[in-house]
């Protein structure tokens, strides 16, 4: 498997997983026999800017910045839901409804002095609805860290921190994980670093989608961003039949067995993701539908959210990097 140019190390890194890898298996057969008929259907999804907030100024910029410090882990039973506006959401849209909600509600979730010093009991109003999200101690934690680093080096301000990469996502994936320690999602395996940067890169990609390419969302190199490595696009790989599971992992998969993160099997059905995405977006090309790796990334991921409860599950790990 030959990476392109890797500026964030993700390929790279990840592909030495992948090519050693026990647990899982990426189908390169398959992702050629789906590619024609893939090619044909497949669109680049536009940014969806209902649940987001949205005012054009460098406040919507720092509210990225506060969504993605809590785009993490929104599996479990009872599921964690939010009411609003008529719609009961779970997962990633209840939590943009949330913070949409609290900004409409005034509660100055984008200001940093507020973050930094954000009481426990303010983040369980702003996150309430039908049970408690998971692991709510440390999306407190996320934010006090969003707020400190924003008013040390940033003048409380994101959109600094963005002009500061002059439009390379790149630099700005690596000003994330450098700066925001709960942005650096990296794991260790057989004494090699093996990076991901899922949540660092989609916010990249969040902000492009939601300035639609202009202002703070105008970068060079998106091309260099890779799939976003979570729990919900392996699901859909696996059913599409691109990714296989041996039957030791398939069977913990299928009977929802708790993974370790950082544990083998998890960092390589995460390594699997990325190269199983990257190969079909290269097979795409080669049937004349170009797409960039966080473009595919959206389409398989709005696939998976069609998925009913007969389907195989997602891998589960408990874990703030995804």
């Amino acid at each position: 498997m030959a990476a392109a140019v890797d500026q964030l190390g993700v390929l790279t890194s990840t592909r030495h997983v992948v090519d050693r890898a026990r647990y899982v298996h990426v189908d390169e057969a398959a992702i050629a026999a789906i590619a024609p008929g893939l090619a044909r259907r497949v669109t680049p999804p536009e940014w969806y800017p209902k649940h987001h907030f949205f005012d054009g100024t460098e406040k919507t910029v720092n509210w990225l910045l506060v969504l993605d410090a809590l785009n993490f882990s929104f599996w479990g039973e009872p599921r964690w839901r939010v009411q609003v506006g008529g719609e009961t959401l779970d997962g990633y849209w209840a939590l943009a409804a949330a913070l949409s909600r609290a900004v409409e509600e005034g509660v100055p979730i984008t200001d940093a002095e507020y973050l930094a010093t954000m009481p426990f009991a303010d983040i369980q109003r702003v996150l309430r609805g039908e049970n408690t999200i998971p692991i709510i101690e440390r999306r407190l934690e996320n934010l006090h860290e969003v707020g400190d680093v924003l008013l040390a080096k940033y003048g409380g301000s994101f959109a600094r921190a963005v002009e500061s990469c002059g439009g390379s996502a790149v630099k700005l994936v690596d000003l994330l994980v450098t700066n925001f320690l709960s942005f650096d999602d990296v794991a260790e395996l057989d004494g090699r670093e093996v990076r991901f940067y899922k949540r660092a890169q989609i916010l990249v990609a969040d902000l492009h989608g939601a300035f639609k390419g202009e202002k703070w969302g105008r970068f060079t190199d998106l091309d260099q961003l890779t799939a976003f490595a979570d729990y919900k696009l392996p699901q859909v790989l696996r059913h599409m039949g691109l990714i296989t599971y041996i039957g030791s992992l398939a069977e913990k998969v299928d009977n929802r067995f708790l993974l370790p993160p950082g544990s083998r099997e998890e960092v390589e059905i995460r390594a699997s993701t990325i190269w199983a995405v990257e190969l079909l977006r290269r097979a795409l090309a080669r049937h004349g539908t170009e797409l960039a790796a966080y473009q595919l990334d959206w389409w398989l991921w709005y696939e998976a959210q069609s998925f009913g409860p007969a389907a195989r599950p997602y891998h589960l790990v408990r874990t703030i990097y995804y």
